[in-house]
């Protein structure tokens, strides 16, 4: 199968020529059916150019959005690996109906997410609230899945319930399920020749950003069924992921290819998701082979008790040999029988007593890298 390509033309058509099983991420950004009726004025009497387009008016009846969905969903938790993890969008007119037909097709749900707009749209009449959210429903195919989530990574994207300085100091809080994102403006904004929008609900670069980075890996495979002008493309490209993006409209492809071709990779802490990786196991003889410590150097605890290195990584004390954990706990004069002994050891190095936690950190940095390598 192809990756990185974008594939023009009927989705059902196309999800059905995809291998079961072959994807790892999907976000959906199926029509609304807004149902409008008529102009929708602005205040001073200007048409808005709101969600009017012919790929959102096709549809007969509700009965008729409801088999287009259902078919949609099936061919995408056919195509989604068993755990991989489903996102779709919608607003008020449709979010609940597809909720409810991918929990009849069996589609397990992890989140709904309310992605809450900086900006939004009013209301220019003043007849209702003014429609500033869309949801998010995140799932995937069953609840035994052990779908990809980095929350580490998504306690680093989370700047919209930490106080600034508070996270400069290194505080990070759980990501909610409230985003607040504005809409895509500005030269993010896609506009034909004539100098009008190209399409009405382009999403932003930075909501895809969060779903991609939280909830898939380096190297996965992302599908965006409905891709319009390739915004989840983008975003998998610059991040790392592979992607296979379908679209039926001739004219987002022509736009959006230009705009992945401009894309490049910027891959950071975020995108590799170093936040959620296991520290590399460091043993203490591990450091003693590797020339950290030496055999009948002292260890020493902050109230001035020591105990000296033996070539069988244990501590000598008062004639008895002991790991550092039991040590730590026996000089320290605790209750316990053990103590984590990297929180308590110390070593003299150029003059100055440094914690043994500090060399294993150091030296587990040194691994790391090399494994890079």
């Amino acid at each position: 199968m192809e990756v990185n390509k974008i594939i023009n033309g009927d989705c059902l058509e196309i999800l059905k020529t995809l291998p079961n099983g072959s994807i790892d991420l999907i976000f959906a950004d199926p029509p609304y059916w807004m149902r409008v009726d008529g102009a929708l004025l602005r205040v001073e009497g200007t048409v808005y150019s709101g969600t009017d387009d012919e790929w959102d008016r096709s549809f007969v009846s509700q009965g008729d959005y409801e088999l287009f969905t259902s078919q949609w969903l099936q061919e995408c938790k056919r195509v989604l690996k068993k755990d991989g993890s489903f996102w779709v969008i919608g607003g008020m007119q449709c979010i609940y109906t597809i909720g409810g037909i991918m929990q009849n097709l069996g589609f397990w749900l992890i989140n709904d997410v309310i992605w809450q707009k900086r900006n939004p749209t009013p209301n220019f009449h003043g007849t209702r609230l003014t429609n500033s959210h869309e949801t998010l429903i995140w799932a995937t195919t069953s609840p035994e899945a052990n779908f990809t989530f980095n929350y580490k990574t998504a306690k680093e994207l989370n700047l919209d319930t930490v106080d600034a300085d508070d996270f400069a100091r290194g505080i990070r809080k759980q990501l909610g399920t409230v985003w607040r994102i504005g809409v895509c403006r500005g030269s993010e904004r896609l506009s034909a020749e004539d100098g009008t929008k190209l399409h009405s609900t382009q999403k932003p670069e930075e909501l895809l950003r969060r779903i991609i980075t939280i909830s898939s890996r380096v190297g996965d495979l992302v599908l965006d069924p409905f891709a319009g002008t390739m915004t989840t493309g983008v975003v998998a490209k610059r991040t790392g992921r592979r992607y296979l993006m379908i679209e039926q409209d001739e004219r987002y492809c022509h736009y959006g290819t230009q705009r992945l071709e401009a894309t490049e990779e910027s891959i950071g802490d975020v995108e590799n998701a170093v936040f959620d990786r296991k520290p590399l196991r460091v043993a203490f003889k591990d450091m003693l082979l590797a020339g950290i410590f030496t055999v009948g150097e002292a260890f020493y605890l902050k109230g001035g008790e020591s105990a000296i290195l033996c070539e069988d990584s244990r501590l000598e004390y008062q004639g008895a040999r002991l790991d550092i954990h039991t040590a730590a706990a026996l000089l320290s004069g605790s209750k316990a029988q053990r103590l984590n002994g990297f929180d308590y050891w110390y070593v003299c190095r150029a003059g100055q007593l440094v914690s043994i936690a500090v060399l294993r950190e150091e030296y587990r940095r040194q691994l790391e890298k090399a494994q890079e390598q």
